[in-house]
Parts: structure tokens; C-alpha cells; sequence
């Protein structure tokens, strides 16, 4: 499918910082690619931002949130989405522009890069995009319930996701603050296996126990532990009807590096190469 091109206003490269900058927590790189950047905090590849079309989405995971939410709600329409966890927000930029009318608000913990990525990429101002500069963890116990369609949990320190964002509580809360149908979309890596195994468990009972509201996005290797990567864990309190979970798997095949749909038993159990998971 021909990506449509969209202009931004916002800096060129050569307006944006050669160096490091360091930021609250980390140390920040602008690293050229295309006609985009890649920011890099502290060695490790955090958001992509196109600086002439901000619907693209360079990270899978980032492709894969869109689908799934495409997928569930139709393409265009406005959401009121949270982000736990902003860095660039490339996310968040990418669904202003493709879903107008829309109310987002990031949580970053890092003061100094929140208010650097404004500057640098041009974010969407208030009330399309704000930025809340805070601990995820704090702010979820502060959320109302039926607040938000859609929450995006992409909190990491240090290459891992803080314990404090991954636990039965923390999940809970997020679940309860969506409307009806909300979508909690959560990206956590595939390893170390244990860890990515006890918050999919965790998840299921933030569910109370009931997994037909949860369903993983990922490609066979990554999903079983034999290689690093993202798995996008999706959920909500009402259960996936079957037709649901088909057209999330359509979506995600459709993308320009296919993945699959899993259900929660196949990251304990392993699967033959190429079985069906449902």
C-alpha cells in the first residue's frame, strides 16, 4: 500500500542538535535516517519521527498498535488516548494527524527530553497532544474510570520495563480507566522469558482470570524467546469476539513485516513452526 505524504512544520535536520543532550535520566542522540530521525536515549533506539509525513510509523510495534486499533475501531475516527510513557511520541503524533479530532496526553518522567521533543519534532500542542511530566506509576492510581478508548503502556528504563508498571495493580488500573471496549495496548520485550511469561500472567488476572479479553501481537520468534523483541499484548475487559480477533489478524499480516496473533497459553506452551495458535 502507497504511504500518502504529508508535510510538517516541523524543524529540518540541520536545525536539530549534531551532539548528545543530556536530558533528567538520560543521555539523548538525533541520529539522521531518510527523511526522519531516530532518537536514542542512552544507546537505545527510542522513536522514529519522519519530519515530512508524521502518519509514518517506522518501529513494528509501533505498526502493529495502529492495526490492532484500526482493526477494532475503523480508520479516522478521533480517540482519547493516554501514553505511559512518551519519549519522541511518535505514536501519539502519528494518530493526531491520521485520526483529527483526537485528545491525547503522554506521561514522560523525563522533564528535560519532554520539553525538548516539542521543540524538536513540533508535537501538536493542547489539547490535540499534551505532555504530563511524571511517574506512569503514579499517575495511573490518579485516572478515573471510563477516562480514555485507548491506553498505551511503552514505559522502559534501562532496556526493561520498571516492575511498578507491570504488576497486577498497575494493569488493573489502566484496564478500569478505558470506556467500554477501551483498548489497553501494551508493548513489554520478549525477554527475558520469565519476566515477559509474569506480566502476560499478571495481565490475565488484572482480567480476573478470564484471557478471551487478551490476545498477543508478535512474529513466531520472538514470541516463543529465541530472539529480543516486542510483544504488544492487547486487551480489554470485554472478551474478543471471534470476528475481532480475525480482522486483528488480517491487519497484522498486512503489515510491511507480518506478524500473527497469539493467545495467551501459546507463551507458556510451545508451538510447532507454522501451527495455529487458535
Amino acid at each position: 500500500m502507497t504511504r500518502k505524504r504529508r508535510t510538517s512544520s516541523a524543524p529540518g535536520l540541520a536545525d536539530l542538535p549534531s551532539g548528545p543532550v543530556r536530558t533528567s535520566f538520560a543521555t539523548a542522540e538525533l541520529v539522521a535516517r531518510d527523511s526522519g530521525v531516530l532518537l536514542i536515549l542512552d544507546g537505545a533506539e527510542s522513536s522514529f519521527l519522519d519530519l515530512h509525513d508524521p502518519t509514518h510509523l517506522d518501529f513494528e510495534y509501533h505498526q502493529q498498535m495502529d492495526a490492532v486499533l484500526t482493526a477494532l475501531r475503523g480508520e479516522g475516527g478521533p480517540v482519547r488516548a493516554l501514553h505511559l510513557g512518551g519519549a519522541g511520541c511518535a505514536l501519539a503524533r502519528a494518530w493526531d494527524a491520521r485520526r483529527p479530532g483526537s485528545q491525547q496526553l503522554a506521561v514522560e518522567i523525563d522533564e528535560i527530553l519532554a520539553a525538548r521533543v516539542r521543540v524538536w519534532f513540533d508535537l501538536p500542542r493542547s489539547p490535540r497532544l499534551r505532555i504530563r511530566v511524571g511517574d506512569a506509576a503514579e499517575v495511573v492510581g490518579e485516572l478515573r474510570p471510563g477516562q480514555w478508548d485507548v491506553i498505551v503502556r511503552d514505559v522502559f528504563n534501562g532496556g526493561s520495563v520498571p516492575a511498578t508498571c507491570r504488576n497486577r495493580a498497575f494493569l488493573s488500573s489502566c484496564l478500569e480507566a478505558l470506556v467500554p471496549g477501551g483498548l489497553l495496548l501494551v508493548n513489554t520485550s520478549s525477554t527475558p522469558r520469565t519476566q515477559a511469561g509474569a506480566e502476560i500472567e499478571a495481565l490475565t488476572q488484572a482480567l480476573e482470570g478470564d484471557a478471551s479479553g487478551l490476545a498477543i501481537v508478535a512474529d513466531p520468534a520472538t514470541m516463543r524467546g529465541r530472539r529480543r523483541g516486542n510483544l504488544v499484548l492487547v486487551a480489554r475487559r470485554e472478551p474478543f469476539a471471534a470476528a475481532e480477533l480475525e480482522e486483528i489478524e488480517r491487519a497484522v499480516r498486512r503489515l510491511p513485516l507480518p506478524v500473527r496473533t497469539w493467545s495467551p497459553g501459546d507463551a507458556a506452551v510451545p508451538h510447532p513452526e507454522g501451527g495455529s495458535s487458535r
